[in-house]
């Protein structure tokens, strides 16, 4: 028999998929290059918004149709199991925290097909961390699926990234809910995991995931220290969400947009150039014309070189889904104000970066090469080169979302 890993949503779903996809071939199946052309459709389900929702829930029915033996995992299989067992009643629904027992729920449904088929790790490779997290932010439908905070061991994840780096993966994606805040259960932190994962020997490089500001602020010292190892990305995503107090206080997240601000500005300091990622959502409810232009006022000082703009979506389950909503059509327009602001700021940023020369590794193959430089920024060029292969690229051009540009000569 064979089987396919469909992922969505995060980088965490996508690599636990991975983990997924490992423990099948262990049992001697065969990976299929679609889901139209597996037996068994292992659906890693992601239910941050109700679109994905409403997009998973008609995958499913799209998959039953076709006939296929389906396995439900990811954050819907914990968050809306009713849904899934109305539509697939009998099937395996596993949620990332009975990962443990998927061996065992596969053999007892569909026996062991073989002995072991080889796994290809391939170029990049996606490590997580952690399960759950220390929030309790009002909107957030994963943290009803994912828990509070387990870190996993320091010795299962060396193991994990040994066997990675010497697979010969050249970018290795560090991720959880909250990478940060990794080992506050268990009495360790991330700059210490991230030290030991460094005495690897290799040319490969670290991408550190999400972590949310009030966890960064406590290993923002033993962190940057840690990053002096070109090894590391100079990347950080950190999550604001919005510029107006009002609404960080509606949503719990436990900083004020002044707070935000100092910590990424003392973090430039010592790196001038790494690059930052940030989220909005917009249209949170109770948003007043005043706390967007809060935002739209942040957003301007802090001058991210990517934001991820997302409409409020009340999940079923959290505080914030019987708050006030905010009406869609205002919520949609200032998601498109929002949008445009940062679309011009992020052109702006790139434009100041043509005619610059920086090394950059090869990352992605499409009609040419995505390389990343140091501080992950994408730089698309014309020529297919040997993913993880390092050169100096110059900058020719940029859009608001990457930059393109020539090997040097």
């Amino acid at each position: 028999m064979k089987y396919f890993v469909e992922s969505y949503g995060c980088t965490m779903n996508f690599g636990e998929g991975r983990k997924l996809s490992e423990e099948m071939a262990a049992m001697g199946y065969s990976e299929a290059d679609s889901a139209e052309d597996a037996d068994i459709v292992i659906l890693n389900t992601c239910t941050v918004v109700e679109t994905t929702e409403k997009k998973m829930i008609s995958r499913i029915s799209e998959l039953k149709k076709a006939g296929k033996e389906i396995v439900v995992t990811g954050c819907m299989a914990k968050a809306q199991p009713q849904r899934i067992e109305i539509r697939l009643p009998g099937s395996a629904v596993i949620p990332p925290r009975s990962y443990g027992d998927f061996p065992e729920i596969i053999k007892s449904k569909y026996g062991i097909a073989g002995p072991p088929v080889p796994v290809s790790y391939g170029n990049d490779a996606i490590l997580p961390i952690a399960q759950g997290c220390l929030g309790s932010c009002t909107y957030c439908i994963t943290r009803l699926a994912r828990g509070r905070l387990m870190s996993y061991s320091p010795k299962s994840i060396t193991e994990d990234f040994r066997k990675f780096v010497k697979s010969g993966a050249k970018e290795i994606l560090i991720t959880a809910q909250d990478t940060a805040c990794y080992g506050f259960d268990t009495g360790t932190d991330l700059p210490s995991l991230l030290s030991g994962l460094l005495e690897t020997g290799g040319d490969y490089r670290i991408r550190i995931g999400m972590m949310n500001p009030n966890a960064l602020s406590r290993i923002k010292d033993d962190l940057t220290e840690v990053m002096r190892d070109r090894r590391i990305y100079r990347f950080l995503h950190v999550p604001v969400q919005s510029g107006s107090d009002s609404v960080l206080k509606r949503m719990n997240r436990g900083y004020t947009s002044g707070s935000f601000l100092e910590l990424i500005e003392s973090i430039r300091e010592i790196y001038p150039e790494i690059s930052i990622a940030t989220d909005i959502i917009t249209g949170f409810p109770g948003e007043t014309d005043e706390d967007h232009a809060a935002t739209k006022d942040l957003i301007v000082k802090l001058r991210a070189d990517t934001l991820n703009i997302t409409r409020f979506s009340p999940r079923p389950g959290t505080a914030a889904f019987s708050m006030e909503q905010v009406h869609g059509r205002i919520a949609k327009e200032r998601s498109a104000e929002l949008t445009g602001l940062k679309n011009s700021l992020e052109y702006e940023i790139n434009s100041r970066l043509v005619g610059k020369t920086f090394t950059a590794v090869a990352s992605e193959i499409k009609t040419g090469t995505i390389m990343r430089t140091d501080n992950y920024r994408p730089v698309a060029i014309p020529d297919i080169l040997p993913l993880g292969t390092r050169a100096d690229v110059e900058i020719t051009g940029c859009r608001s979302t990457y930059l393109t540009g020539k090997l040097k000569e």
